[in-house]
């Protein structure tokens, strides 16, 4: 997060600069608000410091033009003394607080924390909104180059296309709601609302009238049938909608027509309880909704799609904890390709950021986080069926795409960490599908 601190006094720009910069802030600073204007866009990285009383445009004015491009931005009035009027106006216009001189440098610095603490909040909330609207930024997030997910990307860009109702089923933590945010942002309704509602995470009469109304005055939204009107309402564990509720979606889903106003995509969980979604539904409405289905495969199918998503969530996780990733040996390569993962993706994060953190001790391994899951998983597993040139190849493969990540694509640092002669690397890259270019963009 930076901040700019904008001020017509040159000591004191220095004196609030030098002391957040030591405090850890990227800072710059601006002798008038006009040059500040020129930088501070609507989605300016940071927050804003800026005296009330300067020359030209002042400190008011300032602040309603930054309210005017960025309500969301916060600034931090610095008043003098007797201008506590002017700073409560500033607030009731948009400032986040204000200080008055003489001014505690603590206290500026517990403000700015608050504040930067604040702004990445609304930035991250932007990031994410521009994200789930971003297609082809949605399908990069479906990592993996097995045949099950290749399918998968497939199936969401033909059904993307398609108006009728989906369902989509699998087992948890597989990335289901994931798929359909994907849904909507490939297909023609990207541009619409997007409504998701979590059907088991409301009582009964909450449910129905989130879904179906009626709403009181008070009330701060549409029932969100009317609420994603022309666009897509993904109802998560549709599975736990009562019989009264789903004759009710029904109904909806009949009057509406063909092709259909409002997309309705059913987000069903019942493969763990030994049931199907067509045990849970009536025949009807899953008739309805399973004209497209979507099956999202569980992670033990994806071969080495495990060792890549392990690798790049351990990353992330290295990377906000500053700390170097953990190593993974070939054995603990296997036991991550053989563990069952009844938690699928959502386990597999979990025991990334965990290796990350045990790592970062010194302490621990992977096999024992797996141990840790899995009570019942060996030290050292086989799987029947599965030849242990696969597993090799597997571990071959991740082990140079982690080299060639780290050194940002670098041939001849490759060559050297791994004692490979070119044509040996040029051959593996080959055989593994791994481009030199896609490293060079990271």
């Amino acid at each position: 997060m930076k901040i700019a601190i904008v001020d017509d006094e040159q000591d004191m720009r220095q004196s609030i600069s030098q002391w957040l910069a030591l405090s850890g802030y990227d800072t710059e600073t601006f002798a008038c608000a006009e040059d500040a204007l020129k930088v501070l866009g609507p989605d300016y990285p940071g927050i804003v410091i800026s005296d009330i009383k300067m020359p030209g445009m002042d400190g008011m004015q300032f602040l309603k033009k930054l309210m005017g491009n960025d309500s969301a931005l916060p600034v931090i009035m610095i008043t003098g003394h007797g201008d506590v009027p002017m700073a409560v106006e500033a607030m009731r216009v948009g400032a986040f607080d204000f200080l008055e001189k003489p001014f505690n440098p603590d206290r500026m610095s517990e403000l700015a924390k608050k504040a930067t603490g604040a702004r990445r909040l609304v930035m991250d909330n932007r990031a994410l909104r521009r994200e789930l609207s971003d297609g082809s930024q949605l399908m990069k997030k479906l990592i993996g180059q097995s045949p099950v997910m290749d399918r998968l990307r497939e199936d969401i860009l033909d059904l993307g296309q398609a108006d009728g109702h989906v369902l989509i089923d699998g087992e948890t933590g597989t990335g289901k709601t994931l798929v359909a945010h994907a849904l909507h942002a490939v297909g023609s309704r990207a541009g619409k609302k997007f409504v998701l509602v979590s059907c088991s995470a409301l009582e009964e009469e909450a449910l129905a009238k989130r879904l179906f109304g009626p709403m009181q005055p008070e009330d701060a939204q549409l029932p969100a049938i009317e609420e994603a009107r022309g666009g897509t309402l993904v109802l998560e564990d549709i599975e736990a909608l009562s019989e009264p509720q789903q004759a009710r979606l029904l109904s909806a889903i009949n009057d509406q027509g063909t092709p259909a106003e409002t997309r309705i995509v059913g987000i069903c969980n019942m493969q763990e309880a030994g049931r199907t979604c067509e045990d849970a539904l009536r025949p009807d409405l899953f008739y309805r909704l399973a004209a497209l289905r979507i099956t999202v495969p569980p992670l033990r199918q994806r071969g080495e799609d495990i060792l890549t998503l392990f690798t790049r969530l351990s990353e992330q996780f290295a990377d906000e904890y500053g700390c170097e990733a953990p190593n993974v040996s070939a054995q603990e390569a296997a036991q991550l390709l053989q563990a069952p993962w009844p938690g699928n993706v959502r386990q597999l994060i979990n025991i990334a950021e965990r290796a990350v953190l045990q790592s970062r001790r010194g302490t621990g391994t992977i096999a024992s986080l797996l141990m840790s899951d899995h009570e019942e998983m060996q030290p050292v597993m086989t799987t029947e069926g599965k030849p242990l040139k696969e597993y090799v190849e597997a571990f071959e493969r991740m082990l140079i795409d982690n080299t060639m990540r780290r050194h940002k694509g670098s041939i001849a640092s490759v060559m050297d960490e791994l004692c490979l002669p070119r044509r040996t690397l040029n051959e593996k890259m080959a055989k593994y599908a791994l481009q030199r270019s896609d490293y060079l963009q990271n």
